[in-house]
């Protein structure tokens, strides 16, 4: 039995009081107080999290470009210094190997070089993709590994700014939505990237194992008066579910394609480039040999959807839930699921979701359900 991993954060989360589960491999914080409380501290104040779970694979090398542009639909080439993009790695088949944002960084002895963060629980499947990609078309590239010597803190909500503004790093010097940059806040020499998983304004902060106990004890201390508090897995779960972000193995994976998951947004149909499963994904942008779709849905009762409950509509089932439970925010209960596509999919949908035996109402919504501007 593989032993369970542990952040550099574990002992801060076990000093703070936080019940600890497995996750993925590794101990992670479940929560500190209440959900409900955590999840609106980061919709109203700001809150932090430990990611340092997450992997991250530096790829660098006067091919890197051209490696990284078979391995995802995303446009590489188009990727300035600084910026980031949300992609997906793809297999033969267009089924999704895992998601992933790419940050183009400082070039590397005037190479291209790039910052993968990936999944932690895809770390492995993914360095061997990546690997074996490198060694059968022989690219000329470096990849490391750095998923065990890094720590990664996230800062997420309306008042992340202003507490990295105390670590000496005005509005102005902060990085841009989708950016990153390689900087000092204090001490703490970091690369700070505006991302995150909340549908929040925030950053995501990476830093040396050594040092990332004491980050996270001072952003605490220094962050008080901002009503920043310590955030677990529980209300990361609630907060990605209402901002309609896909948590991978749950709602997609090696048999589902970027266009099933309603993830054509990021998928650019002028690149010219070939990558895996190209044809199939540009296919299904057109509707073609597209059998299934996830949609966003909102109960029409008290009830609570579940992963993998069915999906009905007029008596017949039409697919399963993969995420749901209560919106604390948003203030419904809410689920994504995947539904055939013979059934209309379009906003205002009634569809039933098969609850121990009984069929409870709802209605398709747009998706996300909440944004910082909109509620469902």
């Amino acid at each position: 039995m593989e032993k369970i991993k542990k952040t550099p954060l574990c002992k801060e989360h076990v000093k703070l009081g936080a019940k600890m589960v497995p996750f993925g491999g590794w101990e992670m914080p479940l929560q500190y107080g209440s959900i409900i409380d955590e999840h609106l501290t980061v919709r109203n104040y700001a809150g932090l999290f430990d990611v340092s779970h997450m992997g991250e694979f530096f790829i660098y090398g006067p091919e890197s470009i051209n490696f990284l542009q078979k391995l995802v639909p995303q446009n590489i080439s188009k990727l300035t210094t600084g910026k980031a993009v949300y992609s997906q790695l793809i297999n033969p088949n267009a089924g999704i190997i895992d998601d992933l944002i790419i940050y183009r960084l400082e070039d590397k002895e005037y190479n291209p070089s790039f910052l993968l963060i990936v999944n932690a629980s895809r770390i492995d499947d993914d360095l061997h993709w990546i690997e074996f990609n490198k060694k059968n078309d022989q690219f000329d590239i470096e990849i490391e590994n750095k998923s065990a010597e890094l720590a990664m803190i996230a800062i997420q909500g309306p008042l992340a700014t202003e507490i990295i503004e105390e670590f000496g790093l005005s509005k102005e010097d902060q990085p841009s939505r989708f950016s990153i940059k390689e900087t000092n806040l204090d001490s703490f020499k970091v690369f700070i990237s505006r991302t995150g998983y909340t549908g929040e304004d925030g950053f995501e902060i990476i830093i040396n194992n050594k040092e990332a106990p004491s980050l996270w004890q001072e952003l605490l201390s220094k962050s008080e008066k901002y009503g920043l508090k310590p955030i677990g897995l529980g209300a990361r779960d609630t907060l990605r579910l209402e901002a309609a972000m896909l948590l991978y193995g749950q709602d997609m994976n090696e048999k589902t394609t970027p266009v099933e998951a309603s993830l054509g947004w990021s998928i650019p149909i002028d690149k010219e480039e070939d990558y895996y499963g190209k044809n199939i994904i540009l296919s299904q942008l057109s509707n073609e040999n597209l059998d299934k779709i996830l949609v966003g849905f909102r109960m029409l009762d008290k009830s609570i959807p579940r992963h993998d409950y069915e999906i009905f509509k007029d008596d017949e089932k039409v697919g399963y839930v993969t995420s749901g439970g209560i919106a604390p925010f948003v203030g419904a209960n809410i689920g994504l699921g995947y539904v055939s596509t013979k059934i209309p999919t379009s906003i205002g949908t009634k569809i039933d979701i098969n609850i121990r035996g009984k069929l409870h109402p709802a209605e398709m919504v747009k998706r996300p359900f909440y944004t910082r501007s909109r509620r469902v």
